[in-house]
């Protein structure tokens, strides 16, 4: 087309050094423990760690920057409704830095630590990256280190998303239904004191797992207003303080004299708040038990249904 009339625009070259990627949109097959591609490529030994048991559509091949290929298979499968329940357990989350979750399932409350993952790697990682950036550029002294940086990215990231299928699957499994809040995180990481603990923290990612797990369950996953007063507010008589700064992790109520725990605290308000929403958005009675629900406070929120990428299947 002709550039003059605004119909196209010059062509946009891939990078060799950034990720690669090819996409085959039909006749890929699975032969055996390999996958037959159309062309030239032809058939390639594959680790295929899920059943490849849907008709496969599209088939993306890509290549990470520690050097590793992986083919991500799109599949359709025939429709399977799955009937949403939401007669159980219901279980508040609030997400944190000093602790990584904390929740409240009506009956006690847990804390699941903050794992660090960079931070256990953070000297490894200085000193292969300080190795790296000694390597003449353009070398393949410099390419080789580059890839050890890259291998030591991807080993964080492969313990932190592991870190976070099993702590969702655990909370999927033991509740019907799982009430967090709508965290701006984006707007959290501008914060320069906090935004490396955040992005570590990969608290969106933990939502999206939650999410898909609720889905593919028929269980249901209710999200709540990120200016909901869920710290500020007493669990107990519903009192709210003007203002809690976050180095002060607990505080009594100056109406009915309750001594909370911030973030337990927190937990309690979110599940109460996710049990009003779906009291009130007529989808079902979750407080059938006969608990107090309290009176809505903050914005709307709403009830979050989304589904990501599926995690692999544990072996047993």
């Amino acid at each position: 087309m002709a550039i003059g009339q605004g119909r196209a625009k010059y062509p946009r070259f891939k990078s060799y050094h950034h990720r690669q990627s090819i996409q085959y949109p039909q006749n890929v097959k699975q032969v055996g423990n390999c996958l037959k591609f159309p062309g030239k490529l032809g058939t390639v030994k594959a680790r295929i760690h899920r059943p490849l048991d849907g008709d496969i559509k599209t088939v993306t091949v890509s290549r990470d920057p520690s050097g590793k290929y992986y083919a991500s298979v799109l599949m359709e499968y025939e429709s399977t409704d799955v009937k949403l329940s939401k007669e159980g357990k219901v279980i508040g989350i609030d997400l944190g830095i000093k602790d990584f979750a904390i929740t409240y399932d009506g009956e006690k409350t847990s804390k699941f630590g903050n794992p660090k993952h960079l931070a256990k790697y953070e000297k490894k990682l200085t000193r292969k990256q300080r190795i790296a950036a000694r390597k003449k550029k353009g070398s393949s002294g410099r390419r080789k280190a580059r890839k050890i940086v890259a291998k030591v990215y991807e080993r964080i990231g492969n313990v932190r998303q592991d870190y976070l299928h099993k702590l969702s699957r655990k909370i999927v499994d033991q509740n019907q239904v799982v009430v967090v809040e709508n965290l701006n995180v984006k707007g959290m990481v501008r914060n320069h004191k906090l935004a490396k603990a955040i992005s570590d923290l990969s608290w969106g990612t933990f939502v999206n797992f939650l999410s898909y797990k609720c889905v593919k369950e028929g269980k249901l996953l209710v999200e709540i207003d990120r200016w909901f007063p869920s710290s500020k507010t007493c669990s107990n008589c519903h009192y709210r303080i003007k203002e809690l700064p976050l180095d002060v992790r607990s505080w009594i109520c100056p109406s009915c004299g309750t001594h909370h725990d911030r973030d337990g605290n927190a937990a309690k308000n979110i599940r109460a708040e996710g049990i009003r929403m779906l009291s009130s958005s007529g989808t079902g009675e979750v407080n059938a038990s006969g608990e107090e629900v309290r009176p809505k406070r903050g914005r709307p929120s709403k009830l979050r249904r989304s589904s990501v990428k599926l995690e692999a299947p544990t072996s047993t």
